[in-house]
């Protein structure tokens, strides 16, 4: 019969190595945006990540931080004023 003390350690081992692969230590393995924010928030905005399209996620990513709050948000790839956003950033990295 394992001892007690065997058996809490190997607990632990179990629940850190459960919260490492949990954490963000690596690449996403999903979606990050769950749902997206169509109306208009680009004054709010601070930065806007680009996430293309990739084996862990079939949908391009569009997350914008913003200002007061630091707080992430995924917008509508598909809103006409998001279009706008990313035709601005893309025009920016061609300079």
């Amino acid at each position: 019969m394992m001892s007690s003390k065997v058996i809490v350690i190997a607990m632990f081992v179990l629940l850190a190595s459960l919260a490492i692969s949990e954490g963000s230590l690596g690449p996403e393995l999903h979606c990050r945006c769950i749902s997206t924010e169509r109306k208009p928030i680009g004054r709010h905005i601070e930065k806007v990540e680009l996430i293309p399209a990739n084996s862990h996620c079939e949908e391009t990513e569009i997350i914008a931080t913003l200002k007061k709050t630091g707080q992430e948000v995924c917008l509508d790839p598909e809103a006409p004023w998001v279009k706008k956003v990313i035709e601005k950033i893309m025009s920016n990295r061609r300079r």
